[in-house]
């Protein structure tokens, strides 16, 4: 039985509906893309959908005291929670550089997560 799905593109700003008829695991069509990422995009999202993940972590003596982190690249869907389960124990001691691998193989997704700002240490206020 052929399925049909409309999804928003997030592969550019133009952000197309992209209609898709499948039969369950297989795709017989797809149209409203505008752009090569569009086709990739709808692809992907049917078969196996990813995102970048974006979180913070906890810095000691951090200013500011949480870190911005990412995945270095998508991961799948089904993965985000398992990530998120690690991202939550980590905690780093300050300083930390921009784009410092915080934890490599992030829920065993092969993707590392990374940095995304730099984080100083925090001095203490002189009286």
């Amino acid at each position: 039985m052929i399925e049909k799905k409309t999804i928003i593109c997030i592969g550019c700003p133009k952000g197309c509906s992209i209609k898709i008829s499948h039969d369950g695991g297989s795709i017989q069509d797809i149209s409203g893309y505008t752009c090569k990422k569009g086709l990739e995009y709808a692809q992907n999202e049917l078969i196996s959908p990813k995102r970048i993940l974006t979180s913070t972590i906890k810095i000691k003596n951090g200013d500011p005291p949480l870190l911005p982190v990412k995945t270095k690249d998508a991961i799948s869907k089904g993965k985000i929670f398992d990530c998120m389960k690690e991202i939550c124990k980590i905690e780093l001691q300050a300083p930390v550089a921009l784009g410092t691998i915080v934890k490599s193989n992030i829920g065993g997704t092969g993707v590392d997560l990374v940095a995304t700002n730099n984080i100083s240490v925090k001095y203490a206020q002189l009286v």
